[in-house]
């Protein structure tokens, strides 16, 4: 057996599989968020083993015996969080999330140094760690003396099931402070925000062994001392190797609340001016790319409590047959926009409306505004060297066949959907613990799901849909003439 732990900003998930990859049980454990002040986002870290332990006690509960035949470990979490640690190892904050955007000015300052754009391949956002850092700095210099040790999230599980203080690449490197194509901290960044090598943890590539379970844990859980944790991944990749989207040209698009378009690379493929995030891959000599948009089902649910009518339904009234657009345009901008634009003040809106723009119309909008929005994230991708010629959908809003042949048509692209299975990144970071515990074949593990249907553009649309997109292309500059 091996164990999957993904540490989510709502909860721990605890995923067992077999050794021929099978889910046998899973645990939960919930997490909250605090919010002390507009804009801020944090969690206590030692919530986070709290929830750890709910979770192992949970499978523990329902599979007592499966549990005590795990052989290896595999870690998932969040990215991006500031966890500071005194010479203790005694946190000496709550972490500072991903979804945190007090150091905004701090990061306009380092995004500004172009050290920072040439080595990490990505625009400096305020979600990244090394932004936080400054604040911490500026506005907690007390604190900002004390730290000895800066951990990502899952590394203080790491800490806290191992004792050791190591991280992994595809994690490191959305801090700003990882060399991302030499896959090594930069001396030189860590400098800019006062901080040195010594304030990191060790690195690893994600499926090699990052510590061993302590003994006084595995009692507890009832499985054998000296277990391997592998060096797992974000939350990001880990979904990627449970996708198998781990060789050259593999992409899937992922409609959630927001939305990703993710590649994985073969090689180092920056472009940062796109707003196109470049990171290591969990793999050895594996980078990805990933287009992000803010708002994908998160639209499609805005329109829904506007109407009154549930997501379902009014996709269901568009029927099956994949329309031609009407002329009505909707930017999906509702909280801002990542890529391309890296513009939080730009909003949505809905243009072209008529006296005949029946609900209908405006369901129809939206799901091609997001289509679009993920056309964006497919181009940058193209300026970057990164051609896809598939990929597959994951996600709540890929449930909607009539959306995913409009993102098919709008990528000119065929769109995949997987047997149903759960490929997240619990199951991505039990594979990982596979790899480290086995020497087993990345590539031959972090294989892809078997495919229940495959969804091809129109080809009859393929002209309307350029067209519309166009139209789409040339909204966000006229809509932030007038609200800039």
């Amino acid at each position: 057996m091996y164990l999957g732990l993904d540490l989510g900003t709502s909860g721990v998930k605890a995923l067992l599989i077999d050794d021929r990859q099978n889910v046998v049980g899973s645990g939960h454990g919930s997490l909250d968020v605090s919010r002390p002040h507009p804009g801020w986002s944090e969690q206590d870290p030692a919530h986070w083993i709290e929830a750890c332990e709910a979770a192992i006690a949970e499978l523990k509960a329902s599979h007592p015996k499966e549990l005590a035949a795990v052989k290896g470990i595999g870690l998932s979490g969040q990215m991006h969080g500031a966890t500071l640690l005194d010479a203790s190892d005694k946190a000496l904050r709550p972490c500072i999330l991903w979804n945190d955007t007090r150091s905004h000015v701090e990061a306009a300052a380092l995004d500004a140094d172009p050290r920072f754009r040439k080595l990490t391949g990505n625009i400096v956002f305020p979600g990244f760690t090394a932004p936080k850092l400054s604040w911490v700095k500026n506005n907690e210099p007390a604190i900002f003396a004390k730290v000895a040790k800066v951990l990502l999230p899952k590394d203080y599980l790491r800490l806290w099931l191992t004792g050791e203080h190591i991280s992994e690449m595809s994690d490191s490197a959305g801090t700003s402070w990882l060399d991302v194509g030499e896959r090594r901290w930069s001396g030189e960044l860590l400098a800019a925000t006062s901080l040195d090598e010594k304030h990191m943890p060790s690195l690893v590539e994600g499926t090699a062994k990052a510590g061993a379970l302590r003994a006084e844990l595995a009692s507890k859980w009832g499985v054998a001392a000296g277990i391997p944790v592998a060096g797992g991944a974000g939350d990001n990749a880990a979904s990627a190797c449970g996708m198998g989207t781990v060789g050259a040209g593999h992409a899937f698009v992922s409609l959630g609340t927001s939305g990703v378009l993710f590649a994985a690379n073969a090689t180092y493929l920056p472009n940062p001016e796109s707003a196109v995030h470049t990171f290591c891959h969990a793999l050895p000599n594996t980078w990805h790319q990933m287009g992000v948009i803010l708002s994908a089902t998160d639209s499609l649910n805005w329109l829904s409590e506007i109407t009154g009518k549930g997501a379902g339904e009014l996709t269901g009234e568009l029927g099956e047959t994949l329309k031609a657009p009407t002329g009505v345009s909707f930017l999906p901008y509702l909280s801002g926009e990542r890529t391309p634009h890296n513009d939080s003040a730009i909003r949505g809106s809905f243009t072209g409306l008529a006296h005949q723009s029946s609900r209908a119309v405006l369901t129809q909008a939206v799901l091609e505004g997001v289509a679009f929005a993920f056309r964006d994230s497919l181009e940058a991708l193209k300026t970057a060297g990164t051609t896809l010629t598939r990929v597959t959908a994951i996600g709540g809003g890929s449930r909607s066949r009539y959306w995913l042949k409009a993102i098919a048509t709008a990528l000119q692209v065929p769109v995949d959907i997987p047997a149903d299975g759960d490929f997240g990144a619990a199951f991505g970071a039990a594979r990982l613990g596979l790899i480290a515990a086995t020497g087993a074949d990345p590539l031959a593990v972090c294989s892809a799901p078997a495919t229940d249907a495959t969804i091809e553009p129109e080809a009859g649309l393929g002209g309307a849909y350029a067209d519309a997109y166009q139209r789409y292309r040339a909204l966000y500059p006229a809509v932030r003439a007038v609200t800039a």
